[in-house]
């Protein structure tokens, strides 16, 4: 299983953890192999090359479905034509947080400061096209503000900048962000879709308090090369399924603040139309803000 991140992080973490599972399930030991680079597209490209024998599965999200594909011309890849879906797996939603003295406690108030202080506010992000670059935007639009972004060479160095105070606001995967509101060093506003997070259940979605088009979140899924056989393919979706409903793991998943997807969104087809479907949210984003061309 290719992971298109550095090892550590939370999508790995999340990837071993059912990684361990899937064995159980498959009869065999399935490895995680750790791809970086290109902002998730250096692993995706692995995949999407692979030989399609069943045995080179990628764990995608974002980054190696949606955002990367949009910001470059001739992406190394396509998304939806060079990979067998498998089925999707899990969402983990970002959390717009605050530095701590913002004069701000609801997403209500914050959007009536943007509006009058948008000049001088900023936000951060891992880079131009991350997750938490493009959560911002997707925020920024509804607010109809225009806000500067600073982007930054990974996201722990912004959530350094957002404590110490020199940036306003970050747009920050769940599972980073809690540990961040938990020791007080940052103020938690908005979970950022469609329903709360269980690691942060005090703190109100963006739908609840308004702006119900806010809605960005990370999440994973299971892709094969295009071409494999259908057999193989059915085959890891219904392992993928069944560990989905492993006792327990539910539990320790929500720890990382990731969230099994419904059985009735499990299927490959669904997985090769959310594909589709998060294209088009993401590129609509991108180009209403000028990241992409109109």
């Amino acid at each position: 299983m290719v992971v298109a991140a550095a090892a550590g992080g939370p999508i790995d973490v999340f990837g071993r953890i059912f990684a361990e599972k899937l064995s159980d399930k498959l009869g065999q030991r399935v490895v995680i192999e750790n791809v970086g680079g290109g902002g998730g597209t250096v692993g995706g490209q692995k995949v999407a090359r692979a030989t399609p024998d069943g045995y080179t599965v990628l764990l995608g999200t974002v980054a190696t479905h949606t955002n990367p594909t949009l910001l470059v011309d001739k992406p190394p890849y396509d998304p939806v034509a060079d990979f067998t879906p498998v089925a999707l797996v899990s969402e983990i939603p970002l959390v717009l947080i605050t530095r701590k003295d913002f004069p701000a406690n609801t997403l209500k108030e914050f959007v009536a400061y943007a509006k009058a202080n948008q000049s001088k506010m900023n936000y951060g992000s891992a880079g131009v096209g991350s997750a938490a670059h493009l959560g911002c935007v997707m925020l920024d639009n509804a607010m109809g503000t225009h806000i500067q972004h600073v982007p930054y060479r990974g996201t722990s160095l912004a959530m350094q900048d957002l404590v110490s105070g020199r940036l306003d606001f970050l747009c920050e995967i769940a599972v980073t962000a809690v540990q961040n509101i938990n020791a007080g060093t940052v103020k938690g506003i908005a979970v950022l879709s469609p329903n709360r997070s269980p690691v942060l259940p005090n703190i109100p979605t963006a739908a609840e308090e308004g702006l119900p088009s806010v809605q960005a979140y990370t999440w994973t899924a299971l892709f094969l090369p295009k071409d494999t056989p259908a057999p193989i393919a059915a085959k890891l979706q219904k392992a993928a399924a069944e560990t989905m409903d492993t006792p327990g793991l539910k539990e320790e998943m929500e720890k990382l603040a990731a969230t099994f997807v419904a059985p009735e969104r499990r299927s490959s087809a669904y997985l090769g139309q959310f594909v589709k479907d998060e294209l088009t949210k993401w590129g609509n984003a991108m180009r209403a803000s000028g990241v992409i061309p109109k």
